[in-house]
């Protein structure tokens, strides 16, 4: 079933409002908030419908809508406008990794630290061998998702399981540039609330993934274009 222009930009503004704030998102808010110029109780009925269609769930504790998985990704496919990096923010980046090294390792990690500052996520990067390289563990203990213990546990524990990030990475389909993943497709204990934004990386010389993970609501329309940006920019040096 399609959605009305009216569901479309209701589920932009709860998946936006939820990606915020974190907090289950209710009429009221989005009335407050929006610009949808219609009644609360229009759009709870609207709430009601995309939450039968499976865009939207209702946790137990809250009366307000979260997304699901399958709203987030409508979200990423069809309502998102991705935020372009500022030529700033470019110039940084690629000043910092072109720092000459002689060791591609070294370079990789230099990558995940750039990543992870600049996403403020936990990021990964792989080499053709399978090797891990993680940066930015700090950068989720600041986030309320991962205050929960079992929650932190397990993704700091896929650090030290090549075989579990390696398994991550392989959902990518081969012509897939960016990837979207979330941790409900993974039937993975404790991940249903992260997700995970992959991007390939490709040289003459060296082909691996980069990643990086957060709470499912991670700030999709900056960091799809900061991950595209890296990918083709080690891309590029990895050459050299």
């Amino acid at each position: 079933m399609d959605l009305t222009e009216r569901q479309k930009q209701l589920l932009r503004e709860i998946i936006e409002s939820y990606i915020e704030t974190g907090v289950p998102v209710g009429s009221e808010t989005i009335e407050k908030e929006s610009n949808m110029g219609v009644s609360p109780a229009t759009i709870r009925n609207e709430m009601v419908k995309l939450t039968a269609l499976g865009y939207l769930r209702q946790p137990h504790t809250s009366a307000g809508r979260i997304p699901t998985s399958m709203g987030m990704k409508f979200y990423v496919d069809q309502l998102m406008e991705e935020r372009s990096l500022s030529l700033k923010d470019e110039v940084s980046i690629k000043e910092e990794l072109k720092e000459p090294t002689d060791r591609f390792d070294r370079l990789l990690k230099h990558v995940t630290r750039s990543l992870a500052a600049q996403t403020h996520s936990l990021a990964l990067a792989t080499d053709e061998d399978g090797e891990i390289y993680a940066s930015g563990m700090a950068n989720i203990l600041d986030i309320p998702e991962f205050y929960d213990i079992d929650i932190t546990r397990t993704v700091l524990a896929m650090l030290d399981k090549a075989e579990i990030i390696n398994q991550i990475f392989s959902n990518m389909a081969f012509e897939d540039q960016i990837k979207i993943l979330f941790g409900e497709e993974l039937n993975m204990p404790y991940l249903e609330g992260c997700g995970f934004v992959i991007a390939k990386y490709h040289s003459p010389t060296h082909t691996g993934m980069l990643g990086v993970v957060g709470p499912s609501r991670l700030n999709y329309p900056v960091v799809i274009p900061t991950m595209r940006y890296f990918s083709q920019l080690l891309s590029e040096i990895a050459q050299i």
